[in-house]
């Protein structure tokens, strides 16, 4: 889609395209097909290859979703050499299996399935459909969810666990639904989806991250706070999943409620960034000392308003669009990092509100994917993934 933008907006989008295009280049030479995390804080570039470390990792998707937006973006080969490198490592994933969880949708769609789309690869299409079907495989048709995590020793018993992060890895069932022409993908992601949207969406457009449901009948036991505060506030992470996540539920199925759930999560998360100059908190509803901010929230954010946008009409359209745009400027002014010398453009990215070590507020490459998705919708430049 198209954006209306100001002069003012778009040379700022315009600007800031060619300082991406500039950082993603220096870094690609560097990092090649490594699956790449957080730069190392003591040299700001990219160290291990989670490749070798952590394969199943839940983030080792979004490397390979800049790299295809990029190639997209430019047509240089460069970028599709590295995305394929990457998919093709990510192989050994699928035959470790037992690390696996419920984001093989964050894994597969920004590799298999985005160079499924982008090439046709025969290979690729296996691959998203093979992860597609993994992911169903998780469907308790009992409590009408798709469980999140697999047990360990930290959390214990998940068997009932969904997390608002979900919304978005049922896209990967969305999309083998459309490209299979099998309406069981797509009955078990809008089942989830109606369940998050019944026991983690509140009626103020606030969200909970996670769920604990009775396994057997899907009845709700507790809300933990999971990444932010505490049970009962905002992490605003979650709140940006669940935009994005239910305004592409709507993208694929048009299906009223999910643009509705959408927008009330938007309005929440607008009216919250709008008191702290458009750069969300860590949680909307942490303490006010001390203040932590969550660029990837900001970014993630983006892109589901920009998505709402897409699907409104044109007396709507400006409200999500302009908060898309200020949260992006914002984020550029203040935590941007455009050296082509470090890796990493989005800094002061957080993992979880209680976690404090250096790799938990840094660069995260979701939030560099996310940024760089949102500023290439602005553009028209960018691929859907999703």
């Amino acid at each position: 889609m198209k954006y209306n933008l100001s002069r003012e907006d778009k040379e700022w989008a315009d600007e800031t395209y060619q300082k991406i295009c500039t950082k993603l280049n220096a870094e690609c030479s560097r990092s090649g097909d490594k699956i790449v995390y957080t730069p190392d804080p003591k040299t700001g570039r990219y160290g291990r290859d989670l490749a070798e470390t952590d394969v199943s990792w839940w983030t080792n998707g979004f490397w390979g979703g800049i790299l295809w937006q990029m190639y997209h973006a430019t047509g240089e080969t460069q970028y599709r050499e590295a995305a394929e490198g990457v998919e093709r490592k990510l192989d050994r994933a699928f035959e470790e299996y037992s690390g696996l969880h419920h984001d093989v949708g964050f894994m597969y769609l920004p590799t298999a399935v985005a160079d499924y789309r982008v090439t046709g690869s025969p290979r690729s299409l296996a691959r998203g459909e093979h992860a597609a079907n993994l992911l169903a495989g998780r469907y308790n048709p009992l409590g009408k969810f798709i469980r999140a995590w697999n047990d360990n020793s930290a959390s214990g018993d998940t068997s009932g666990w969904i997390i608002i992060d979900c919304m978005m890895n049922i896209q990967l069932l969305f999309w083998a639904g459309e490209t299979e022409k099998d309406p069981r993908f797509t009955a078990i992601a809008k089942a989830h989806a109606d369940t998050v949207l019944e026991k983690l969406i509140r009626p103020d457009g606030s969200c909970s991250h996670i769920g604990v449901l009775d396994p057997m009948t899907g009845d709700l036991l507790e809300t933990p706070g999971g990444q932010g505060y505490a049970p009962g506030s905002s992490w605003s992470r979650g709140q940006s999943w669940a935009i994005t996540g239910f305004a592409l539920a709507f993208h694929h199925t048009k299906e009223q409620r999910y643009l509705d759930a959408a927008k009330r999560v938007a309005h929440y998360f607008l009216a919250n960034v709008a008191m702290t100059g458009n750069i969300p908190l860590a949680d909307f509803r942490a303490p006010a000392e001390p203040v932590y901010y969550d660029t990837t929230a900001a970014a993630c954010a983006a892109c589901g308003l920009l998505e709402i946008a897409s699907w409104v009409g044109e007396y709507e359209k400006p409200l999500y669009q302009s908060g898309a745009l200020r949260m992006l400027q914002a984020v550029d002014k203040r935590f941007c990092d455009w050296n082509p010398e470090t890796d990493g453009m989005v800094t002061n990215g957080m993992v979880n509100y209680h976690a404090q070590k250096p790799d938990d507020i840094a660069p995260i490459i979701y939030g560099d994917y996310f940024y760089l998705e949102a500023v290439l919708r602005l553009l028209d430049k960018s691929l859907f993934i999703w």
